[in-house]
């Protein structure tokens, strides 16, 4: 059974090209259910049945996993078995109707258009890593960029006299997004300071060697300075969120924040406009004479 899940994988990263990410974690949780099989002593895909998966889903949650975590799961589950239906080595798919209980809304967090100014108008020693670790966060709450996507971000996709970046995000799509005025500043003060990078590679940001940046040393960086500045844990998906929400409050286009996010679909950016009504309620909150009247009382 652990053979077929390594296939599946390698089919997933082939053919559907998804990140290294998604796909550790698609081997994660499928290895994790193959080893709840393997004590129910079952070795044929097609002994698989609905009762038992639903004792699966059961046992995981009773185990603490989330029901978001446990949708992801089944997600997994459900694809691995369309895959082996394909391929000729199972008749059915027994995940087909099951569903995990249900997770409550989760919104993203984000910095306020204050905070954002706080921790970007900090002042800015001259000496290289400071100037390198402005510029990401600069780059991040600018562009909206995902992690993958700024550590894995090379000089020529930038272009800062036309105020540009171009980068390649999830199932190889690229797209072409607008960098401000300040993140165009900080990437200059950054360049004249940047260590010479051996070999013919040319990454945006590295280290002191010239090594690229991984994405965890990118994300220390990011918290350190979230720390320093704001008091709080910061990592660099909340500037992404930021940037997002921030436009879409200005803007109201949700279509364009959809684009410059690389959203496949709209409905995963919907989500912002739950966190716009969210800062609105709060304002109401406060400010309505008949919304306060109850916490006065």
């Amino acid at each position: 059974m652990h053979g077929a899940v390594e296939q599946f994988t390698d089919h997933l990263r082939n053919e559907r090209q998804l990140s290294p990410h998604t796909l550790e974690a698609y081997r994660r949780d499928l290895l994790s259910c193959c080893r709840f099989l393997e004590k129910q002593q079952i070795s044929d895909w097609n002994e698989v049945d609905n009762a038992l998966l639903r004792r699966y889903v059961a046992g995981r949650h009773a185990s603490g996993l989330s029901g978001r975590s446990l949708q992801r799961e089944l997600s997994a589950i459900r694809t691995l078995f369309q895959y082996l239906i394909r391929e000729r080595r199972c008749r059915h798919n027994p995940a087909l109707d099951l569903r995990a209980p249900k997770a409550p809304d989760r919104l993203p967090r984000l910095l306020d258009a204050d905070q954002a100014n706080q921790l970007l108008d900090a002042p800015v020693e001259d000496d290289w890593l400071t100037l390198r670790d402005h510029a990401m966060l600069e780059l991040l709450y600018s562009s909206g960029l995902r992690l993958a996507e700024l550590a894995s971000l090379d000089m020529p996709q930038l272009d800062l006299q036309q105020g540009e970046v171009r980068v390649t995000g999830k199932r190889k799509r690229t797209r072409v997004i607008p960098v401000g005025r300040m993140a165009r500043q900080a990437l200059e003060r950054w360049f004249k300071v940047r260590p010479p990078v051996p070999g013919g590679s040319q990454p945006v940001f590295v280290s002191m060697q010239g090594r690229r940046l991984t994405p965890r040393a990118i994300q220390l960086r990011v918290r350190r300075y979230g720390v320093e500045q704001l008091g709080q844990h910061l990592h660099p998906h909340m500037l992404r969120h930021s940037f997002a929400s921030h436009l879409l409050e200005s803007s109201g286009d949700l279509r364009a924040v959809q684009e410059l996010l690389g959203h496949s679909d709209i409905s995963t950016t919907q989500v912002y406009t739950h966190l716009n009504f969210q800062h609105l309620a709060e304002v109401y909150d406060q400010a309505h004479p008949r919304a306060r009247r109850k916490t006065e009382e």
